[in-house]
């Protein structure tokens, strides 16, 4: 199985949906998150964080103007938006192989910025509007760890 979909109903089910995939994390995963504005990314980071129990003072926010937000947890948290990158010179002058390579896990907001041969293997979430507060949630993965990671999503429950 290399893609799951689910749809949420509220902002609560989507976080929850990212607590559960940070139960399935080790740290040196890459997810790379793919949505329009509202779709719920940081979201589900929220909900990531409070798996890899950040502190829940923390105020997790989506890093569109500082490019990196990182947290403490029982991993660390890089989450980073890609957003604003225009050009291959910037992407290099944020040192992400540090990031993405390190014993972290990089939620990667707007993925699709980033340059192919940064990263082959990953966990792909696009994440839709499905209407009112429903969300789309489509886990694709990119390599047999991230395949492992959908299989742990698929047989866990709430």
């Amino acid at each position: 199985m290399n893609s799951f979909t689910v749809v949420t109903h509220s902002e609560q089910e989507t976080r929850r949906w990212g607590t559960r995939l940070a139960r399935l994390l080790h740290g040196g995963e890459i997810i790379g998150l793919v949505g329009e504005l509202g779709a719920g990314k940081t979201c589900l980071v929220r909900g990531v964080a409070e798996g890899l129990e950040v502190s829940k003072n923390a105020w997790i926010r989506s890093p569109s103007f500082t490019l990196i937000n990182e947290y403490e947890g029982r991993l660390p948290i890089y989450h980073i938006d890609l957003y604003r990158i225009g050009s291959r010179e910037e992407t290099e002058g944020l040192n992400l192989r540090e990031y993405l390579y390190g014993d972290g896990v990089s939620l990667v907001e707007w993925v699709e910025h980033l340059p192919a041969e940064e990263a082959d293997e990953y966990l792909e979430l696009r994440m839709t509007h499905a209407g009112g507060n429903r969300r789309r949630l489509n886990f694709i993965a990119h390599g047999e760890r991230y395949e492992r990671i959908i299989k742990g999503l698929t047989a866990t429950r709430f």
